[in-house]
Protein backbone atom coordinates (compact mmCIF):
# COMPACT_ATOMS: atom_id res chain seq x y z
CA UNK A 1 0.00 0.00 0.00
CA UNK A 2 1.24 3.39 -0.94
CA UNK A 3 1.61 5.89 1.00
CA UNK A 4 -0.99 8.05 -0.26
CA UNK A 5 -3.10 5.09 0.46
CA UNK A 6 -2.20 5.25 4.25
CA UNK A 7 -2.90 9.14 4.28
CA UNK A 8 -6.53 8.53 3.17
CA UNK A 9 -7.88 5.31 5.14
CA UNK A 10 -6.64 7.25 8.20
CA UNK A 11 -8.73 10.23 7.07
CA UNK A 12 -11.56 8.74 5.11
CA UNK A 13 -15.38 8.38 6.99
CA UNK A 14 -16.16 4.67 7.68
CA UNK A 15 -17.44 3.80 4.44
CA UNK A 16 -15.35 1.12 2.36
CA UNK A 17 -15.40 3.11 -0.83
CA UNK A 18 -13.34 6.76 -0.62
CA UNK A 19 -14.17 9.60 -2.82
CA UNK A 20 -11.60 9.99 -5.64
CA UNK A 21 -8.66 12.73 -5.29
CA UNK A 22 -9.79 16.03 -6.78
CA UNK A 23 -7.74 16.06 -10.04
CA UNK A 24 -5.11 19.07 -10.79
CA UNK A 25 -7.45 21.53 -13.42
CA UNK A 26 -5.08 23.20 -15.03
CA UNK A 27 -4.80 26.84 -14.57
CA UNK A 28 -4.95 28.13 -18.07
CA UNK A 29 -7.77 28.02 -19.72
CA UNK A 30 -8.36 24.41 -21.99
CA UNK A 31 -9.74 26.91 -24.90
CA UNK A 32 -6.72 26.85 -27.17
CA UNK A 33 -5.91 27.43 -31.28
CA UNK A 34 -9.27 28.02 -33.57
CA UNK A 35 -11.72 28.23 -30.76
CA UNK A 36 -9.62 30.22 -28.24
CA UNK A 37 -8.97 32.68 -31.81
CA UNK A 38 -13.25 32.97 -31.97
CA UNK A 39 -13.84 33.95 -28.79
CA UNK A 40 -10.78 36.83 -29.03
CA UNK A 41 -12.35 38.40 -32.33
CA UNK A 42 -15.71 38.08 -30.25
CA UNK A 43 -14.82 39.94 -27.62
CA UNK A 44 -12.54 42.54 -29.90
CA UNK A 45 -15.97 43.26 -31.88
CA UNK A 46 -17.91 43.69 -28.65
CA UNK A 47 -15.27 46.34 -27.73
CA UNK A 48 -15.18 47.94 -31.36
CA UNK A 49 -19.11 48.13 -30.84
CA UNK A 50 -19.90 49.64 -27.50
CA UNK A 51 -16.98 52.53 -28.43
CA UNK A 52 -18.94 53.16 -31.35
CA UNK A 53 -21.87 53.74 -29.74
CA UNK A 54 -20.49 55.63 -27.24
CA UNK A 55 -18.70 58.00 -29.78
CA UNK A 56 -22.03 58.66 -31.76
CA UNK A 57 -23.75 59.29 -28.15
CA UNK A 58 -20.82 62.42 -27.38
CA UNK A 59 -21.58 63.48 -30.89
CA UNK A 60 -25.20 63.61 -30.13
CA UNK A 61 -24.75 65.39 -26.51
CA UNK A 62 -21.93 67.86 -28.29
CA UNK A 63 -24.86 68.37 -31.16
CA UNK A 64 -27.72 68.84 -27.65
CA UNK A 65 -25.32 71.73 -26.12
CA UNK A 66 -24.37 72.85 -29.21
CA UNK A 67 -27.61 73.72 -30.58
CA UNK A 68 -28.56 74.80 -27.24
CA UNK A 69 -31.45 72.45 -26.63
CA UNK A 70 -31.28 72.42 -22.84
CA UNK A 71 -34.96 71.45 -21.95
CA UNK A 72 -34.11 67.72 -23.11
CA UNK A 73 -31.93 65.94 -21.06
CA UNK A 74 -29.52 63.77 -22.22
CA UNK A 75 -30.59 60.28 -21.05
CA UNK A 76 -33.54 60.73 -23.14
CA UNK A 77 -31.86 61.80 -26.35
CA UNK A 78 -29.34 58.73 -25.63
CA UNK A 79 -32.03 55.71 -24.88
CA UNK A 80 -33.87 57.27 -27.97
CA UNK A 81 -30.93 57.36 -30.18
CA UNK A 82 -29.79 53.49 -28.79
CA UNK A 83 -33.65 52.53 -29.96
CA UNK A 84 -33.00 54.07 -33.28
CA UNK A 85 -29.70 51.98 -33.34
CA UNK A 86 -31.26 48.80 -31.98
CA UNK A 87 -33.94 48.74 -35.05
CA UNK A 88 -31.56 49.89 -37.77
CA UNK A 89 -29.40 46.75 -36.44
CA UNK A 90 -32.45 44.70 -36.15
CA UNK A 91 -33.44 45.32 -40.03
CA UNK A 92 -29.54 44.58 -40.81
CA UNK A 93 -30.32 41.19 -39.08
CA UNK A 94 -33.31 40.43 -41.13
CA UNK A 95 -31.74 41.42 -44.65
CA UNK A 96 -28.78 39.08 -43.53
CA UNK A 97 -26.84 41.23 -43.97
CA UNK A 98 -24.36 41.03 -40.71
CA UNK A 99 -25.61 39.07 -37.00
CA UNK A 100 -24.54 41.60 -33.95
CA UNK A 101 -26.70 39.48 -31.80
CA UNK A 102 -23.67 38.90 -29.28
CA UNK A 103 -21.95 42.34 -29.50
CA UNK A 104 -25.32 44.19 -28.69
CA UNK A 105 -26.49 42.29 -25.80
CA UNK A 106 -26.28 43.44 -22.19
CA UNK A 107 -23.63 42.13 -20.06
CA UNK A 108 -24.39 42.28 -16.79
CA UNK A 109 -21.22 41.26 -15.22
CA UNK A 110 -19.76 44.19 -17.75
CA UNK A 111 -22.22 46.80 -15.90
CA UNK A 112 -20.99 45.87 -11.91
CA UNK A 113 -17.44 44.78 -12.79
CA UNK A 114 -16.93 48.07 -15.04
CA UNK A 115 -19.68 50.68 -15.62
CA UNK A 116 -21.18 50.78 -12.43
CA UNK A 117 -17.94 51.82 -9.64
CA UNK A 118 -16.79 54.43 -11.79
CA UNK A 119 -20.66 56.09 -11.79
CA UNK A 120 -21.01 55.27 -8.03
CA UNK A 121 -17.47 56.39 -7.39
CA UNK A 122 -17.66 59.91 -8.79
CA UNK A 123 -21.02 60.67 -7.33
CA UNK A 124 -19.30 60.09 -3.90
CA UNK A 125 -16.40 62.00 -4.61
CA UNK A 126 -18.37 65.22 -6.13
CA UNK A 127 -20.82 65.49 -3.31
CA UNK A 128 -20.61 68.93 -1.43
CA UNK A 129 -19.24 67.60 1.62
CA UNK A 130 -19.78 70.73 3.42
CA UNK A 131 -23.88 70.17 2.99
CA UNK A 132 -23.48 66.36 2.76
CA UNK A 133 -22.66 66.15 6.42
CA UNK A 134 -24.99 68.84 8.00
CA UNK A 135 -27.55 66.95 6.40
CA UNK A 136 -26.49 63.17 6.63
CA UNK A 137 -29.45 61.95 8.87
CA UNK A 138 -32.28 63.64 7.01
CA UNK A 139 -30.13 61.85 3.53
CA UNK A 140 -30.03 58.58 6.06
CA UNK A 141 -33.67 58.71 6.44
CA UNK A 142 -34.91 59.31 2.73
CA UNK A 143 -31.96 56.79 1.58
CA UNK A 144 -32.54 53.99 3.59
CA UNK A 145 -36.14 53.78 5.42
CA UNK A 146 -37.57 55.52 2.33
CA UNK A 147 -35.87 52.99 -0.29
CA UNK A 148 -37.00 50.28 1.95
CA UNK A 149 -40.73 51.74 2.44
CA UNK A 150 -40.92 52.04 -1.76
CA UNK A 151 -39.38 48.20 -1.86
CA UNK A 152 -42.39 46.74 0.78
CA UNK A 153 -44.96 48.44 -1.08
CA UNK A 154 -43.90 47.64 -4.44
CA UNK A 155 -42.79 43.90 -3.71
CA UNK A 156 -45.68 43.40 -1.01
CA UNK A 157 -47.98 44.30 -3.57
CA UNK A 158 -47.08 42.85 -5.93
CA UNK A 159 -46.83 39.58 -4.02
CA UNK A 160 -50.72 39.91 -3.17
CA UNK A 161 -51.81 40.96 -6.54
CA UNK A 162 -50.43 37.88 -7.76
CA UNK A 163 -51.66 35.95 -5.04
CA UNK A 164 -55.36 37.13 -6.30
CA UNK A 165 -54.18 35.97 -9.68
CA UNK A 166 -55.01 39.59 -10.43
CA UNK A 167 -51.42 39.70 -12.05
CA UNK A 168 -48.09 37.09 -12.75
CA UNK A 169 -47.98 34.96 -9.90
CA UNK A 170 -44.21 35.50 -7.74
CA UNK A 171 -43.13 34.30 -4.87
CA UNK A 172 -42.27 36.93 -1.84
CA UNK A 173 -38.46 36.95 -2.40
CA UNK A 174 -38.83 37.37 -6.22
CA UNK A 175 -41.23 40.17 -5.66
CA UNK A 176 -39.39 41.83 -2.73
CA UNK A 177 -36.05 41.67 -5.16
CA UNK A 178 -38.17 43.35 -8.13
CA UNK A 179 -39.50 46.14 -5.92
CA UNK A 180 -36.24 46.91 -4.54
CA UNK A 181 -35.01 46.95 -7.41
CA UNK A 182 -36.96 49.44 -9.18
CA UNK A 183 -36.94 51.77 -5.99
CA UNK A 184 -33.51 53.25 -7.20
CA UNK A 185 -34.31 56.39 -8.95
CA UNK A 186 -31.55 58.51 -11.12
CA UNK A 187 -30.26 61.40 -9.72
CA UNK A 188 -28.87 62.89 -12.71
CA UNK A 189 -32.99 63.80 -14.03
CA UNK A 190 -33.30 64.82 -10.22
CA UNK A 191 -30.71 67.27 -10.00
CA UNK A 192 -31.40 68.90 -13.62
CA UNK A 193 -34.85 69.41 -12.36
CA UNK A 194 -34.03 71.19 -8.71
CA UNK A 195 -30.96 73.51 -10.82
CA UNK A 196 -33.73 74.71 -13.04
CA UNK A 197 -36.21 75.72 -9.98
CA UNK A 198 -33.21 77.55 -8.15
CA UNK A 199 -33.50 75.53 -5.16
CA UNK A 200 -32.16 76.14 -1.64
CA UNK A 201 -28.65 74.38 -2.04
CA UNK A 202 -29.50 72.61 1.80
CA UNK A 203 -32.94 70.92 -0.32
CA UNK A 204 -30.51 70.41 -3.58
CA UNK A 205 -28.12 68.35 -1.64
CA UNK A 206 -31.07 66.59 0.47
CA UNK A 207 -32.14 65.34 -2.57
CA UNK A 208 -28.93 64.60 -4.33
CA UNK A 209 -27.89 63.13 -1.25
CA UNK A 210 -30.83 61.03 -0.56
CA UNK A 211 -30.67 59.99 -4.94
CA UNK A 212 -26.94 58.56 -4.28
CA UNK A 213 -27.05 56.64 -1.33
CA UNK A 214 -30.78 55.17 -2.86
CA UNK A 215 -29.27 53.95 -5.48
CA UNK A 216 -26.49 52.04 -3.21
CA UNK A 217 -29.11 51.08 -0.56
CA UNK A 218 -31.34 49.75 -3.41
CA UNK A 219 -28.78 46.96 -4.71
CA UNK A 220 -28.09 45.82 -1.08
CA UNK A 221 -31.77 45.16 -0.96
CA UNK A 222 -31.34 43.71 -3.82
CA UNK A 223 -28.97 41.00 -3.37
CA UNK A 224 -30.39 40.71 0.22
CA UNK A 225 -33.66 39.31 -1.64
CA UNK A 226 -31.43 37.10 -3.57
CA UNK A 227 -29.63 35.62 -0.79
CA UNK A 228 -33.13 34.38 0.76
CA UNK A 229 -34.32 33.21 -2.66
CA UNK A 230 -33.76 29.58 -1.52
CA UNK A 231 -34.16 29.82 2.41
CA UNK A 232 -36.14 27.18 4.30
CA UNK A 233 -36.31 29.35 7.16
CA UNK A 234 -39.91 27.81 8.10
CA UNK A 235 -41.34 31.44 9.53
CA UNK A 236 -42.29 34.54 7.68
CA UNK A 237 -41.03 36.26 10.91
CA UNK A 238 -37.81 34.28 10.90
CA UNK A 239 -36.81 35.39 7.07
CA UNK A 240 -37.25 38.53 7.82
CA UNK A 241 -35.46 39.30 10.72
CA UNK A 242 -32.60 36.83 8.77
CA UNK A 243 -33.08 39.58 6.18
CA UNK A 244 -32.78 42.69 8.19
CA UNK A 245 -29.43 41.20 9.74
CA UNK A 246 -28.17 40.84 6.49
CA UNK A 247 -28.95 44.07 5.33
CA UNK A 248 -27.28 45.45 8.39
CA UNK A 249 -24.35 43.52 8.26
CA UNK A 250 -24.15 44.80 3.83
CA UNK A 251 -24.67 48.14 4.81
CA UNK A 252 -22.95 49.10 7.65
CA UNK A 253 -19.83 46.83 6.85
CA UNK A 254 -19.70 47.71 3.66
CA UNK A 255 -19.84 51.56 4.34
CA UNK A 256 -17.28 50.79 7.40
CA UNK A 257 -14.83 49.44 4.90
CA UNK A 258 -15.22 51.84 2.63
CA UNK A 259 -14.37 54.70 4.81
CA UNK A 260 -11.69 52.89 6.42
CA UNK A 261 -9.75 52.63 2.54
CA UNK A 262 -10.58 56.37 2.45
CA UNK A 263 -8.50 57.42 5.49
CA UNK A 264 -6.01 55.25 4.77
CA UNK A 265 -5.67 56.79 1.19
CA UNK A 266 -5.26 60.04 3.40
CA UNK A 267 -3.08 58.64 5.69
CA UNK A 268 -0.74 57.44 3.10
CA UNK A 269 -0.80 60.18 0.54
CA UNK A 270 -0.16 62.94 3.53
CA UNK A 271 2.59 60.92 4.63
CA UNK A 272 4.21 59.42 1.31
CA UNK A 273 4.63 62.95 -0.24
CA UNK A 274 4.42 62.11 -4.19
CA UNK A 275 2.91 65.61 -5.02
CA UNK A 276 6.04 66.22 -6.86
CA UNK A 277 5.25 63.24 -9.36
CA UNK A 278 1.91 63.75 -10.24
CA UNK A 279 2.02 60.35 -12.64
CA UNK A 280 2.52 58.33 -9.58
CA UNK A 281 0.40 60.34 -6.90
CA UNK A 282 -2.35 59.77 -10.28
CA UNK A 283 -1.91 56.25 -10.00
CA UNK A 284 -2.58 55.95 -6.32
CA UNK A 285 -5.56 57.42 -6.63
CA UNK A 286 -7.02 55.15 -9.32
CA UNK A 287 -5.71 51.87 -7.04
CA UNK A 288 -7.60 53.02 -3.94
CA UNK A 289 -10.28 54.51 -6.09
CA UNK A 290 -11.28 50.76 -6.82
CA UNK A 291 -9.76 48.80 -4.20
CA UNK A 292 -12.21 48.85 -1.79
CA UNK A 293 -14.74 47.77 -4.45
CA UNK A 294 -12.67 44.66 -5.10
CA UNK A 295 -12.35 43.82 -1.63
CA UNK A 296 -15.77 44.05 -0.62
CA UNK A 297 -16.73 41.66 -3.18
CA UNK A 298 -14.38 39.10 -2.21
CA UNK A 299 -15.38 39.11 1.41
CA UNK A 300 -19.11 39.32 0.33
CA UNK A 301 -19.91 42.61 1.22
CA UNK A 302 -21.25 45.75 -1.08
CA UNK A 303 -18.55 46.64 -3.48
CA UNK A 304 -21.30 49.64 -4.34
CA UNK A 305 -21.70 50.80 -0.84
CA UNK A 306 -18.51 50.50 -0.24
CA UNK A 307 -17.04 52.69 -3.16
CA UNK A 308 -19.49 54.94 -2.62
CA UNK A 309 -18.04 55.69 1.06
CA UNK A 310 -14.57 55.76 0.06
CA UNK A 311 -15.09 58.22 -2.67
CA UNK A 312 -17.11 60.90 -0.11
CA UNK A 313 -13.72 60.02 2.30
CA UNK A 314 -11.29 60.39 -0.57
CA UNK A 315 -13.00 63.15 -1.50
CA UNK A 316 -13.44 64.94 1.79
CA UNK A 317 -9.91 63.92 3.26
CA UNK A 318 -7.40 62.43 0.54
CA UNK A 319 -8.12 65.23 -2.06
CA UNK A 320 -6.74 68.16 -0.09
CA UNK A 321 -3.44 66.19 0.02
CA UNK A 322 -3.11 65.92 -4.10
CA UNK A 323 -1.07 68.00 -5.74
CA UNK A 324 -2.99 70.91 -7.92
CA UNK A 325 -2.23 69.11 -11.47
CA UNK A 326 -3.54 65.87 -10.01
CA UNK A 327 -6.40 67.63 -7.91
CA UNK A 328 -7.71 68.95 -11.74
CA UNK A 329 -6.72 66.10 -13.22
CA UNK A 330 -8.50 64.04 -11.09
CA UNK A 331 -11.67 65.49 -11.23
CA UNK A 332 -12.09 65.50 -14.94
CA UNK A 333 -11.07 62.13 -15.28
CA UNK A 334 -13.87 60.87 -12.67
CA UNK A 335 -16.52 62.87 -14.65
CA UNK A 336 -15.32 61.95 -17.95
CA UNK A 337 -15.43 58.15 -17.34
CA UNK A 338 -18.43 58.37 -15.29
CA UNK A 339 -20.22 60.08 -18.20
CA UNK A 340 -18.82 57.43 -20.66
CA UNK A 341 -20.42 54.56 -18.22
CA UNK A 342 -23.87 56.16 -17.92
CA UNK A 343 -23.79 56.83 -21.82
CA UNK A 344 -23.19 53.45 -22.04
CA UNK A 345 -25.76 52.21 -20.05
CA UNK A 346 -28.71 54.10 -21.16
CA UNK A 347 -27.52 53.57 -24.77
CA UNK A 348 -27.45 49.77 -24.58
CA UNK A 349 -31.02 50.64 -22.70
CA UNK A 350 -32.20 51.54 -25.95
CA UNK A 351 -30.47 48.80 -27.78
CA UNK A 352 -31.93 46.41 -25.63
CA UNK A 353 -35.90 46.68 -27.06
CA UNK A 354 -34.95 44.79 -29.75
CA UNK A 355 -32.06 42.67 -28.81
CA UNK A 356 -33.56 41.10 -24.87
CA UNK A 357 -36.31 38.40 -25.42
CA UNK A 358 -39.48 39.94 -24.20
CA UNK A 359 -42.43 39.18 -22.33
CA UNK A 360 -44.54 41.73 -22.00
CA UNK A 361 -47.97 41.74 -19.99
CA UNK A 362 -50.03 44.68 -19.95
CA UNK A 363 -51.60 44.01 -16.46
CA UNK A 364 -48.33 42.99 -15.07
CA UNK A 365 -46.60 47.04 -16.34
CA UNK A 366 -49.50 48.65 -15.54
CA UNK A 367 -50.03 47.72 -11.57
CA UNK A 368 -46.47 48.42 -11.42
CA UNK A 369 -46.06 51.49 -12.20
CA UNK A 370 -48.98 52.02 -10.14
CA UNK A 371 -47.34 50.51 -7.14
CA UNK A 372 -44.05 52.77 -8.03
CA UNK A 373 -46.10 56.27 -7.99
CA UNK A 374 -47.61 54.77 -4.49
CA UNK A 375 -44.75 53.40 -2.92
CA UNK A 376 -42.65 56.86 -3.80
CA UNK A 377 -45.56 59.04 -2.58
CA UNK A 378 -45.29 57.32 0.73
CA UNK A 379 -41.74 57.31 1.15
CA UNK A 380 -41.72 61.09 0.59
CA UNK A 381 -44.56 62.95 1.52
CA UNK A 382 -44.84 61.54 5.09
CA UNK A 383 -40.53 60.93 6.09
CA UNK A 384 -41.01 65.08 4.61
CA UNK A 385 -43.34 65.69 7.13
CA UNK A 386 -41.82 64.59 9.58
CA UNK A 387 -38.64 66.05 8.96
CA UNK A 388 -40.39 69.46 9.10
CA UNK A 389 -40.92 69.17 12.77
CA UNK A 390 -36.87 69.23 13.13
CA UNK A 391 -35.60 71.24 10.07
CA UNK A 392 -35.24 75.05 9.54
CA UNK A 393 -35.35 74.74 5.69
CA UNK A 394 -38.71 73.46 5.57
CA UNK A 395 -39.92 71.39 2.58
CA UNK A 396 -42.70 72.78 0.95
CA UNK A 397 -45.71 71.25 -0.21
CA UNK A 398 -44.86 71.92 -4.12
CA UNK A 399 -40.82 70.58 -3.27
CA UNK A 400 -42.85 67.30 -1.67
CA UNK A 401 -44.52 67.41 -5.26
CA UNK A 402 -41.53 67.81 -7.35
CA UNK A 403 -39.83 65.62 -5.39
CA UNK A 404 -42.09 62.48 -5.95
CA UNK A 405 -42.76 63.81 -9.51
CA UNK A 406 -38.90 63.30 -10.40
CA UNK A 407 -38.18 59.84 -9.11
CA UNK A 408 -37.24 58.61 -12.47
CA UNK A 409 -35.71 55.10 -12.76
CA UNK A 410 -32.31 54.89 -14.79
CA UNK A 411 -29.17 52.24 -15.15
CA UNK A 412 -29.35 50.77 -11.95
CA UNK A 413 -32.71 49.11 -12.19
CA UNK A 414 -32.23 47.96 -15.86
CA UNK A 415 -29.05 46.44 -14.82
CA UNK A 416 -30.07 44.65 -12.11
CA UNK A 417 -33.09 42.90 -13.48
CA UNK A 418 -30.76 41.25 -15.77
CA UNK A 419 -28.84 40.30 -13.22
CA UNK A 420 -31.38 38.36 -11.49
CA UNK A 421 -31.13 34.52 -11.41
CA UNK A 422 -34.95 33.82 -11.47
CA UNK A 423 -36.29 30.91 -12.43
CA UNK A 424 -37.82 30.12 -14.48
CA UNK A 425 -36.86 32.34 -17.67
CA UNK A 426 -40.08 33.36 -18.61
CA UNK A 427 -40.33 34.79 -15.05
CA UNK A 428 -36.25 36.91 -15.65
CA UNK A 429 -38.03 37.77 -19.23
CA UNK A 430 -41.04 39.30 -17.82
CA UNK A 431 -38.59 41.31 -15.26
CA UNK A 432 -36.40 42.51 -17.58
CA UNK A 433 -39.04 43.22 -20.00
CA UNK A 434 -41.28 45.11 -16.90
CA UNK A 435 -38.25 46.92 -15.97
CA UNK A 436 -37.23 48.33 -19.56
CA UNK A 437 -40.96 49.54 -19.68
CA UNK A 438 -40.81 51.52 -16.22
CA UNK A 439 -37.11 53.48 -17.16
CA UNK A 440 -38.47 54.36 -20.19
CA UNK A 441 -42.00 55.41 -19.34
CA UNK A 442 -40.08 57.48 -16.29
CA UNK A 443 -37.52 58.78 -18.79
CA UNK A 444 -39.68 59.32 -21.26
CA UNK A 445 -43.25 60.62 -20.36
CA UNK A 446 -41.92 61.92 -16.37
CA UNK A 447 -38.56 62.99 -17.77
CA UNK A 448 -40.33 64.82 -20.57
CA UNK A 449 -43.25 66.19 -18.75
CA UNK A 450 -40.47 68.02 -16.11
CA UNK A 451 -40.50 71.20 -18.04
CA UNK A 452 -44.45 72.02 -18.25
CA UNK A 453 -44.83 71.23 -14.59
CA UNK A 454 -41.64 73.78 -13.91
CA UNK A 455 -43.74 76.06 -15.85
CA UNK A 456 -47.16 75.18 -14.05
CA UNK A 457 -45.80 75.48 -10.71
CA UNK A 458 -43.40 77.58 -10.65
CA UNK A 459 -44.80 80.91 -11.74
CA UNK A 460 -42.97 83.75 -9.39
CA UNK A 461 -39.57 81.99 -10.12
CA UNK A 462 -40.29 81.67 -13.81
CA UNK A 463 -40.32 85.44 -14.11
CA UNK A 464 -37.45 86.11 -11.85
CA UNK A 465 -35.52 84.15 -14.03
CA UNK A 466 -36.40 85.50 -17.32
CA UNK A 467 -35.85 89.03 -15.75
CA UNK A 468 -32.27 87.13 -14.62
CA UNK A 469 -31.94 85.37 -18.38
CA UNK A 470 -31.26 82.33 -17.23
CA UNK A 471 -31.63 79.94 -19.03
CA UNK A 472 -33.03 76.35 -17.80
CA UNK A 473 -30.36 74.22 -18.39
CA UNK A 474 -30.60 70.21 -18.26
CA UNK A 475 -27.55 69.10 -19.36
CA UNK A 476 -24.97 67.40 -17.38
CA UNK A 477 -22.42 67.18 -19.44
CA UNK A 478 -22.27 71.02 -20.08
CA UNK A 479 -22.62 71.51 -15.89
CA UNK A 480 -19.86 69.13 -15.37
CA UNK A 481 -17.49 71.14 -17.56
CA UNK A 482 -18.05 74.94 -16.67
CA UNK A 483 -15.99 75.28 -13.43
CA UNK A 484 -14.04 73.04 -10.88
CA UNK A 485 -15.38 72.78 -7.15
CA UNK A 486 -13.64 75.63 -5.63
CA UNK A 487 -13.82 73.67 -2.30
CA UNK A 488 -11.70 71.19 -4.05
CA UNK A 489 -8.51 73.56 -5.06
CA UNK A 490 -8.48 75.56 -1.46
CA UNK A 491 -4.68 75.45 -0.37
CA UNK A 492 -4.38 76.77 3.23
CA UNK A 493 -1.60 76.89 5.78
CA UNK A 494 -1.37 75.71 8.99
CA UNK A 495 -1.48 79.38 10.40
CA UNK A 496 -4.89 80.35 7.66
CA UNK A 497 -6.38 77.31 8.53
CA UNK A 498 -6.12 77.88 12.26
CA UNK A 499 -7.77 81.16 11.54
CA UNK A 500 -10.26 79.95 9.72
CA UNK A 501 -11.61 77.53 11.80
CA UNK A 502 -11.40 80.04 14.61
CA UNK A 503 -13.66 82.04 12.49
CA UNK A 504 -15.98 79.43 12.39
CA UNK A 505 -17.44 79.21 15.77
CA UNK A 506 -20.60 78.04 14.56
CA UNK A 507 -19.63 74.23 13.97
CA UNK A 508 -21.16 71.90 15.82
CA UNK A 509 -21.51 68.32 16.57
CA UNK A 510 -19.66 66.46 13.89
CA UNK A 511 -18.69 69.53 12.00
CA UNK A 512 -17.14 70.71 14.52
CA UNK A 513 -15.02 67.26 15.33
CA UNK A 514 -13.82 67.03 11.91
CA UNK A 515 -12.65 70.68 12.00
CA UNK A 516 -10.76 70.84 15.12
CA UNK A 517 -9.33 67.05 14.96
CA UNK A 518 -10.30 64.90 11.64
CA UNK A 519 -9.41 67.36 9.55
CA UNK A 520 -5.75 68.62 10.87
CA UNK A 521 -4.72 64.84 11.23
CA UNK A 522 -6.00 63.13 7.74
CA UNK A 523 -4.79 66.13 5.65
CA UNK A 524 -1.34 68.06 5.46
CA UNK A 525 -1.18 71.49 5.74
CA UNK A 526 0.56 72.96 2.87
CA UNK A 527 3.61 75.14 3.62
CA UNK A 528 4.47 78.36 1.50
CA UNK A 529 7.09 76.32 -0.19
CA UNK A 530 4.36 73.73 -1.16
CA UNK A 531 2.03 76.65 -2.30
CA UNK A 532 5.04 78.47 -4.34
CA UNK A 533 5.36 74.92 -5.97
CA UNK A 534 1.97 74.27 -6.86
CA UNK A 535 1.31 78.05 -8.76
CA UNK A 536 5.02 77.19 -10.53
CA UNK A 537 3.95 73.68 -11.86
CA UNK A 538 0.47 75.54 -12.73
CA UNK A 539 1.75 78.45 -14.26
CA UNK A 540 4.57 75.77 -16.22
CA UNK A 541 1.75 73.54 -17.62
CA UNK A 542 -0.25 76.95 -19.22
CA UNK A 543 2.74 78.25 -20.22
CA UNK A 544 3.93 75.07 -22.15
CA UNK A 545 0.34 74.68 -23.82
CA UNK A 546 0.06 78.83 -24.75
CA UNK A 547 3.61 78.09 -26.72
CA UNK A 548 2.41 75.04 -28.30
CA UNK A 549 -0.77 76.99 -29.51
CA UNK A 550 1.12 80.35 -30.62
CA UNK A 551 3.75 77.89 -32.65
CA UNK A 552 0.87 75.57 -34.37
CA UNK A 553 -0.23 76.54 -37.57
CA UNK A 554 -3.48 78.32 -36.51
CA UNK A 555 -1.72 80.24 -33.75
CA UNK A 556 -1.52 83.97 -33.95
CA UNK A 557 1.55 85.95 -32.83
CA UNK A 558 -0.78 89.47 -32.49
CA UNK A 559 -0.35 91.04 -28.74
CA UNK A 560 -3.40 92.85 -29.45
CA UNK A 561 -5.17 89.23 -29.53
CA UNK A 562 -3.94 88.39 -26.11
CA UNK A 563 -4.38 91.82 -24.50
CA UNK A 564 -8.33 91.90 -25.56
CA UNK A 565 -8.41 88.51 -24.68
CA UNK A 566 -7.16 88.96 -21.38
Amino acid sequence: MSSNDTVQSTTAVPKPATPEPPKNEPILPEQMGVKAQEEEQSSGMTIFFSLLVIGICIILVHLLIKFKLHFLPESVAVVSLGILMGAFIKIIESLQLANWKEEEMFRPNMFFLLLLPPIIFESGYSLHKGNFFQNIGSITLFAVFGTAISAFIVGGGIYFLGQADVIYKMTMTDSFAFGSLISAVDPVATIAIFNALNVDPVLNMLVFGESILNDAVSIVLTNTAEGFAGSDVSTGWETFMQALGYFLKMFFGSAALGTLTGLISAISLKHFDLRKTPSLEFGMMIIFAYLPYGLAEGIKLSGIMAILFSGIVMSHYTHHNLSPVTQILMQQTLRTVAFMCETCVFAFLGLSIFSFPHKFELSFVIWCIVLILVGRAVNIFPISFMLNFFRDHKITPKMMFIMWFSGLRGAIPYALSLHLGLEPIEKRQLIGTTTIVIVLFTILLLGGGTMPLIRIMDIEESQSRRKNKKDINLSKTQKMGNAIESEHLSELTEEEYEAHIFQRQDLKGFLWLDAKYLNPFFTRRLTQEDLLHGRIQMKTLTNKWYEEVRQGPSGSEDEDDEAELL
